[in-house]
């Protein structure tokens, strides 16, 4: 089992939700899988979750939207 850096606690897989404000609007996408501190809550995404939401946010970017919001399962589908 791994072990936070941070406060010593377990490391668990989880989900968490991302959020982006662009200026002009904001992208939130929810249940972004995720490793997740269970004592302090810290969450770390992986490479390829992370290259995915630069997806999610670009796309949101080139559309110009105020508010975005979407369920990482509908996102990457």
């Amino acid at each position: 089992m791994k072990t936070c850096p941070l406060c010593k606690g377990s490391i668990v897989n989880g989900v968490s939700t991302f959020t982006v404000d662009l200026g002009f609007g904001v992208v939130v996408v929810r249940d972004v899988p995720a490793t997740v501190c269970s004592q302090c809550g810290e969450e770390w995404l992986s490479d390829n979750t992370a290259v995915k939401l630069e997806n999610i946010v670009e796309t949101a970017r080139q559309k110009h939207v105020t508010v975005e919001v979407a369920r990482w399962s509908e996102a990457v589908a």
